[in-house]
C-alpha cells in the first residue's frame, strides 16, 4: 500500500480542489459507510485514502476487503494528513475520490406515475441532502436541484443523503422555469408549497403524475412560481409556529403522497 505524508502531494491537492468545487466531475466521500454505498451503487471509485487509526475499526477492515476486490487504489495517510484532506470537522480517517453520477433526466419520470421533487433555491447543502434521502425513502422517482440550490453532490449534501444521492435519479438545473415547463410537458401536476393560503395538505390529491416544488430557506417559493403551479398546498400548523424546515416540509408532502398511493 502506497503511503503519503506530505500535504503537497498531488492526491491531497486534488481532494482539496474537489472540496472547493474545482473538479466538477469528481466527488469527495468521507466515511466508510458513504464509500461502501458508492461502490454498491456502481460508481467508479478512483482512490481511497485511509489512516492507520481507521484500519483498526472492523467496519473499515471489511470495506478494505471490498476495495481490494474491486481493484481500487488504496493509499495510507497519517491522521494529521486526513485532517488536511477532509472538510469534515471530525474526519472519519477514510476518504475516497469517485466519479460523479451522470444526470438522469429521463429516469426522473419512470416508473410511473412519477413523483418528482423540485428543490428551488435550497441553499443549505444539508437540507438538499436530507431531501434526497427522504425522497428515496418515500419512493419519489427523482429530485431536481433547481435555481440556486446547493450542489446535491457536494460533500456536505452527500453526507446528508447517506447514499441516496447515488441511487435516486438527480438532475441539476439552473433555470427553474425550464424545469416547470419540462415536468408539465411530462404530464405532471405541479404542486407548490405555500406558507399560507393554499389548500390544506390533508385535502390535496397527490396521486397520479406529480411534481412537488419545495422553496428555499426563508424566502420560500416566489409568487410567480406559485401562480404558475396547478395547486398551492399549505401544511397545517398550530400557532404560533409559522414555518418548518425545508427538508421537514418535503418529508411531510412526500409521505402524504406515498400514503395516498399505497392505500
Amino acid at each position: 500500500m502506497q503511503r503519503i505524508t506530505s500535504r503537497h502531494n498531488p492526491l491531497v491537492a486534488r481532494c482539496r480542489a474537489i472540496v472547493r468545487g474545482e473538479e466538477s466531475d469528481l466527488l469527495l466521500l468521507d466515511g466508510a459507510h458513504l464509500i461502501a454505498e458508492a461502490i454498491a451503487a456502481g460508481l467508479r471509485v478512483r482512490e481511497v485514502i485511509v489512516s492507520a487509526v481507521a484500519m483498526d475499526r472492523s467496519e473499515v477492515r471489511h470495506l478494505i476487503e471490498l476495495i481490494r476486490h474491486h481493484n481500487i487504489a488504496l493509499v495510507s495517510g497519517s491522521a494529521s494528513l486526513m485532517h488536511a484532506i477532509s472538510p469534515v470537522r471530525s474526519p472519519s480517517d477514510i476518504v475516497a475520490i469517485a466519479d460523479k453520477p451522470e444526470q438522469q433526466h429521463e429516469r426522473l419520470y419512470v416508473p410511473g406515475p412519477p413523483l418528482v421533487v423540485i428543490a428551488v433555491d435550497v441553499q443549505d447543502p444539508g437540507n438538499v441532502g436530507a431531501i434526497a434521502r427522504v425522497a428515496e425513502a418515500a419512493g419519489a422517482s427523482g429530485l431536481v436541484a433547481a435555481g440556486n440550490s446547493a450542489d446535491p453532490f457536494g460533500w456536505k449534501a452527500l453526507r446528508g443523503a447517506m447514499g441516496s444521492a447515488f441511487r435516486l435519479p438527480i438532475a441539476v438545473r439552473t433555470q427553474t422555469d425550464d424545469v416547470v415547463t419540462e415536468v408539465r410537458t411530462r404530464g405532471c401536476r405541479i404542486v407548490a408549497t405555500a406558507p399560507k393560503g393554499g389548500q390544506s395538505l390533508f385535502d390535496v390529491d397527490l396521486r397520479g403524475p406529480v411534481a412537488i416544488l419545495i422553496g428555499g430557506e426563508g424566502a420560500g417559493l416566489s409568487a410567480g412560481l406559485r401562480s404558475a403551479s396547478d395547486i398551492n398546498v399549505t401544511i397545517p400548523m398550530t400557532t404560533p409556529v409559522e414555518s418548518l424546515n425545508t427538508a421537514v416540509a418535503a418529508a411531510l408532502l412526500l409521505y402524504e403522497a406515498k400514503r395516498q398511493r399505497v392505500r
